[in-house]
């Protein structure tokens, strides 16, 4: 017999799912007005905002959320790229092109000089932060792992560097995430796909295809000493509105444990990937993922929300303003792939997944500062320590917007200046002055002027 869902009680979860059909607008309404003091809902809230079907309530969901995420995150969008490391992988899930059984994609496994080469190619990109991904495998253990992120972390290229390597790799034990936190990661990430138990079961054949092995991996990492986490749920296998409430009780169950959420969630819908046979058994129209993203972010507030370049641009640049704080730009799903043409046919036969938005990241930058959007490379809190709950304690209150625009500021001017088309340097220095002004704190804002002269003079990697 399988253990109980430990924290996820899919009986409660349809039955919050059942009651929150019944609500009246006024219940609803009621529920924004709690949201909008940005200091989260509970599930059973969110049950029946999902639940609203109305177009004029669910207007007046986005504009809440809206409202939130301005005055949590302000117009700050965090930037990063995911680096495959090999494709290689001893799990069969139905949906993923990296699947065993999939005979159509090249396999392969990045060597450290390969590793050395793609984080300079994605340096040359202006970003700081990667996000290190790769199929679970023998060839891939945690001693490559470790020796791929201190390549990483030494490879320079001209004023580019990577501060900061996120994670994204198979549940472990205790000692391997020791070994990460040691290795100096910023956030593991780990999606638990669905939180249906059949479905889950149906959707793996491996060593992924145990489910409490999935679930319980963040508690091992939040053991091992890793206090930021991120969470996700690859919507389409099963009811979304089931997911969105399994991924705010996995983020209770931590906040209870250990005392501190998910620094992140993930949102990724199911894409195709070359030769992957799979029909969505429970498509996410645009709509109903966008209502998902603006109630995400009224649940959890304080928790970043990433969005992929998996989205299309139309629908990236909605769900910014809805509660989005990190996107990736100019992604490659393929080990070895950037740096070449993202149509190579070689290639794309060996991603994980068809992207959506193929731009470059200084398109997307361009597009983001024409938006009236600050773009931020910021790796400062991973650096200076303030991290899991201790991050938590000053963004609650709300002591730390100011910071992270600063940084955020510092980290745009380098790339303005080492990276950007004139085109992109000219609508960043626009939008440049204005949210400098956004600094309420004059010595703050002032050490700010202070440290962008020193970069304009050369200097690099300033911040607070």
């Amino acid at each position: 017999m399988p253990a109980k869902n430990l924290f996820i009680d899919e009986g409660l979860i349809q039955k919050q799912l059942m009651a929150g059909l019944g609500k009246s607008p006024e219940e609803v309404l009621a529920i924004l007005a709690k949201a909008r003091e940005a200091r989260g809902i509970e599930p059973e809230e969110a049950a029946a905002l999902l639940q609203v079907a109305d177009p004029e309530l669910i207007e007046t969901i986005f504009q809440t959320a809206r409202e939130v995420k301005l005055r949590i995150y302000g117009k700050r969008l965090v930037l990063f790229a995911p680096l495959y490391l090999s494709n290689f992988c001893v799990n069969n899930c139905r949906y993923c092109g990296f699947r065993r059984d999939n005979r159509s994609i090249r396999r392969k496994r990045l060597q450290q000089e390969e590793i050395r080469e793609q984080a300079r190619e994605v340096e040359n990109l202006g970003h700081k932060r990667l996000l290190l991904e790769c199929g679970e495998s023998f060839s891939a253990d945690m001693d490559y792992i470790e020796e791929a992120i201190a390549t990483i972390y030494r490879t320079k290229n001209g004023q580019g560097e990577i501060r900061r390597v996120n994670v994204n790799i198979a549940a472990t034990t205790v000692e391997n995430y020791r070994r990460l936190k040691a290795a100096k990661i910023g956030t593991y990430q780990l999606f638990q796909e669905t939180y249906h138990r059949l479905t889950y079961e149906l959707m793996h054949d491996g060593p992924k295809k145990d489910y409490e092995r999935q679930l319980l991996a963040h508690d091992r990492a939040q053991d091992a000493g890793i206090d930021d986490v991120g969470l996700g749920v690859l919507f389409g296998l099963y009811d979304y509105k089931f997911e969105v409430l399994a991924l705010l009780y996995h983020a209770r169950h931590l906040e209870e444990k250990f005392g501190v959420g998910p620094h992140t969630i993930s949102i990724p819908r199911v894409r195709p990937a070359a030769g992957v046979d799979f029909t969505t058994p429970h498509l996410v129209l645009d709509e109903a993922f966008k209502k998902l993203i603006a109630i995400l972010r009224l649940a959890v507030p304080y928790t970043g929300m990433i969005i992929s370049t998996r989205e299309s641009v139309q629908m990236r640049t909605e769900a910014f303003s809805l509660g989005i704080s990190q996107t990736s730009a100019g992604s490659r799903t393929a080990p070895g792939a950037y740096g070449k043409d993202g149509g190579n046919p070689e290639e794309g036969e060996s991603e994980q997944f068809i992207i959506s938005d193929p731009r470059s990241p200084d398109e997307v930058i361009l597009s983001i500062c024409q938006l009236g959007y600050l773009p931020s490379f910021c790796t400062a809190c991973y650096r200076r320590g303030r991290t899991g709950k201790e991050f938590m304690d000053k963004a609650k209150p709300g002591d730390i917007q100011e910071l992270c625009s600063a940084n955020a500021l510092l980290t745009f001017r380098e790339y303005l200046l080492d990276y950007a088309a004139e085109e992109t340097r000219r609508a960043g220095e626009i939008n440049f002055s204005q949210f400098l002004k956004t600094i309420s704190n004059k010595n703050l804002r002032g050490e700010t002027e202070k440290r962008l002269l020193e970069i304009e003079a050369g200097k690099r990697d300033l911040y607070f």
